[in-house]
């Protein structure tokens, strides 16, 4: 199944795609959107606005330097090596944005980065879940681009204010269930900025696997459904190339998953508006 969240004639609604269409579900939540039955007629893509799978998160996970490439690539910015612990940080839920919707380029900084990633979203609540049981907690798997302010994110011991601004965490355009994808470990992740290709990685080069995240994650605290982990990016960042290659306003990335399909944003300057209330 390929579950996505839509705006189609006004309106917010779950539903499925089939065969180039869209057919809408009997749910309100993510939950009970995974086993709801069809709700009204096919709708045609061109009449629907993708948006982010997940409304509003109740966390936002990411794990640091999971690829070796990518692990070797960041000691240039963030005084790291591969690491033999989990590094983990999370993104701000008002990060979350729609796949194909603008993404900021914050007024404070001209640092602005790209990650690509593959996207855990947790489909029941789990605490001191086994390795072995893992994949019993996830509703599917989705596209990412974990946007990084780089200054801000070296500025802060736990990266968190470099990762968390808002637009930073475009997800979509659908939340793929596990039973569609043959090999999730062959997954290819791949990003490009203007056309150009920077990244590309298998999930099976993670450091530290999928199970092996969530066997951590809920050591410590629950997962529930909604939550998303990000899974880690391959090399070829911005901050990664001499000399860095950050992004401007104009840009255009685009980050595509084998059979999840793609997301892509312009970088746009941040409005910057002060807004209270």
């Amino acid at each position: 199944m390929k579950l996505v969240r839509v705006k189609v004639g006004g309106d917010v609604k779950y539903g499925v795609l089939r065969d180039d269409h869209f057919v809408p579900v009997a749910a309100e939540t993510l939950e009970s959107a995974l086993t709801a039955a069809d709700a009204g007629p096919p709708v045609s893509l061109s009449e629907v606005e993708f948006l982010s799978p997940v409304e509003r998160p109740g966390k936002i996970l990411g794990i640091g330097v999971n690829y070796a490439a990518h692990a070797a690539e960041s000691v240039s910015f963030v005084d790291t090596k591969k690491p033999d612990v989990q590094k983990w940080f999370n993104k701000q839920a008002t990060s979350i944005n729609d796949p194909y919707a603008d993404v900021h380029l914050p007024k404070v900084s001209g640092q602005l980065d790209y990650e690509g990633e593959l996207v855990v979203v947790i489909g029941k609540r789990g605490r001191h879940v086994p390795r072995e049981r893992a994949f019993e907690i996830v509703a599917g798997v989705t596209i990412g681009c974990d946007y990084s302010v780089r200054d801000w994110q070296r500025a802060s011991q736990t990266m968190i204010m470099g990762k968390g601004f808002d637009t930073h965490a475009p997800v979509g355009p659908a939340i793929v269930t596990l039973d569609e994808i043959a090999d999730l470990s062959a997954l290819e992740v791949r990003s490009y900025v203007n056309g150009e290709q920077r990244q590309s990685g298998h999930v099976r080069d993670m450091i530290h696997d999928i199970p092996a995240q969530i066997a951590h994650l809920t050591a410590a605290f629950t997962l529930e459904p909604g939550d998303l982990i990000f899974t880690g990016t391959p090399a070829g960042v911005g901050a990664g190339f001499d000399p860095p290659k950050w992004l401007k306003a104009g840009d255009l990335v685009r980050v595509e998953i084998d059979g999840l399909g793609y997301i892509e944003q312009q970088i746009v300057t941040e409005p910057g508006a002060t807004v209270i209330g």
